[in-house]
Formats: structure tokens, sequence, C-alpha cells
């Protein structure tokens, strides 16, 4: 019996070459590019020939460096490539700073010429400052997403682990960017190359862009109790506009009473509590990540005063909202990412 690689160099010979453009920000993630890489050149030594061709890009055209340090040298800086390119965006750490003048200019240049065009983790948020994600789904990691809603309102976010919407990619950083690679693996020369490539990256779960970035709840919290899950799916969903603890324990057919130990059994928190924890990590989130207002923060967090926000938020971390938006530097905004 043959073995799986050489079943899979049987397939469909499919469209010819493909050639890649990672273009890599400053401080992009390592895992999201290795992770989107990786299957191509898997792709290549399965097929026995080459497949996908890649370049890696960025402004300057020297050298860009990762998250974790490490360095890289660059084929070319931002200028021209060829329309059958696909270009793939790394992002990382920092990426509104990342995201230059230069960087956006490129973007709309090569998107005009019908590039397909990718956010790798962050790299999304570099898409859609240059306007290329208006009107389409997309995705970003979830940390990032309460900042990017503010900013972006013209894009149709989700939570899933990529998204394709026509000639528009993004995945949610982290390992997703190998699930989008297998899709246009799959797509180019048929799932039984991609599936022997993800074999061959011992990776056993093939997600699909149907597929959430987030663990369940009960996954989260450690605590498989439907209503409990139910009651913290319904904080989540509104945090501007908070729910009263009678109105959640109403929602799933529950007294006050009953909820209060509900959380107090498996939270070691009062409801009330845990909806406040959930409000504030927005609240920080567009903080670091964002440059609202303070008034406006609170706002969008549920609270009716600043005072009562700026109370609540040195309670809970030991500093005032403003103290924390000034503790980022001018030249590094946000976070934004792992």
């Amino acid at each position: 019996m043959s073995s799986p690689v050489a079943r899979a160099t049987k397939s469909d010979p499919g469209p010819a070459q493909k050639r890649f453009v990672f273009v890599l920000l400053d401080k992009f993630t390592m895992m999201s590019f290795s992770g989107a890489i990786e299957p191509l050149r898997l792709a290549n030594y399965v097929a026995g020939k080459t497949l996908y061709t890649w370049i890696l890009a960025g402004e300057g055209g020297l050298e860009a460096t990762c998250s974790n340090g490490a360095t890289f040298k660059l084929d070319i800086g931002l200028e021209d490539v060829d329309r059958d390119d696909t270009i793939l965006v790394c992002g990382g750490i920092d990426v509104q700073r990342a995201t230059t003048k230069a960087v956006v200019n490129w973007l709309r240049r090569e998107a005009r010429r019908g590039n397909v065009i990718g956010g790798m983790c962050t790299g999304a948020y570099a898409l859609a400052k240059a306007g290329l994600l208006d009107g389409k789904r997309a995705t970003i990691h979830w940390e990032n997403q309460d900042g990017f809603l503010e900013e972006f309102e013209h894009v149709k976010l989700t939570k899933s682990v990529f998204v394709m919407d026509g000639n528009r990619l993004s995945t949610a950083g982290g390992i997703s960017s190998i699930d989008l690679v297998l899709k246009i693996i799959a797509a180019d020369h048929g799932q039984d190359l991609a599936n022997t490539v993800a074999d061959l990256l011992i990776y056993s779960s093939i997600r699909t862009d149907q597929d959430t970035q987030r663990l369940s709840i009960p996954t989260r919290i450690g605590v498989r109790h439907p209503k409990l899950s139910q009651v913290i799916q319904m904080m989540e969903a509104n945090i501007e506009d908070p729910l009263s603890p009678a109105d959640l324990a109403d929602q799933v057919e529950m007294s006050t009473r009953q909820l209060e130990r509900l959380f107090r059994r498996y939270l070691n928190r009062s409801p009330k509590r845990y909806y406040m924890e959930l409000r504030l990590g927005k609240a920080r989130n567009l903080l670091m990540q964002t440059d609202m207002s303070v008034i406006n923060v609170a706002l969008a967090c549920g609270f009716a005063s600043p005072s009562h926000f700026s109370k609540c938020y040195r309670s809970h971390y030991n500093t005032t909202p403003y103290r924390e938006r000034g503790s980022q530097a001018p030249s590094q905004p946000g976070r934004l990412s792992i």
C-alpha cells in the first residue's frame, strides 16, 4: 500500500505556482507567520515539486524584527509586486505604530491592482486602516476586538478563527494561520494534499471559518453548568447597557437569590462583582488600544459617570484610568496582540 505522502502527490496538479508576499510589520508575531509559511513548505515537499514560493517584504527592505526579538532579512521593500501574488500582512504587538503611512499607502496601491490581501493576527488592523475591509467580514485576535470595533465600524468583525471574504483574508492569530493556509492548499490542489500536510504538522483537528477562536465559556471558567454559562454569555453581550441581577435571573428562570448562590458556589464572587470585572476588562482594553476619551470608555462599558468609573477602576487595577492611559508611551499607543 502506498504511503499518505505518495498518495497525496497523485492528486490533481491544480493551478500553476503561486507566490506569497509576507509583509512583516515591526514586532510581528512569530507563531502566526510560521503557521502560514510552514504548510506551504510542506505542500512543496509532499508534492515533490514547487507549488508555492514566497518572499519577505517590509518597510525599508532590509530586516524586520518579530515580537520575540528574532530578526528576519527582507527580500524587498514596499515596492510593486505581481498582480497574481497573495499578500499576507503579519502583525503583532503595537500594530498601530507599525501601521505607518507608507504601509497604508502601499496596501491601497496593491489593492487597486487586484491582489488578494490578508492580515495575519493583528495584520487585519493594517488592512482596516487602509480601508480594505470596509463592508467585508474579517477577524482579529479576541484580545483586540474591543478596540477594533470602536475604530472600524464599517468592518463586519466576526469571532471566527479565520475569514475569507472575496479577495480579503484575515486570521485571529496564533495557530489560526495554519487553518487558513490548509484551506488555500485544499482549494488549489485538493483536500488530500491539505490533509497530508496537516498530518506532517501533527495537526489533528483542522478548523474551518465556522469555528470560533475562544474557548467555550464552560472551558474558560472550568465549570460545566448550563445556566451559569448562559448568564455569563448574556453579561458578555451586554457590556454597554448592563442587565440587572434580577433580569439575568429571570432569563434563566431562577430567583435572584439562586443566581447569587450559583455564582458564589462556582466562581467565588457575586454576579454583580463578576459583571463588573467583565466591564472593567473591556474598559482596560479600550484604554490601551484606542484613542477614545476616558468619558467615552466609561459610557461604552456601562458606567453612568467618569467618577464612578474611575473609582471602580482604581479599586480593581490599583491605578486610575487616566494613569493607565498615560502609562502608554506616545510611540506605543497600545499592546494590541499577544
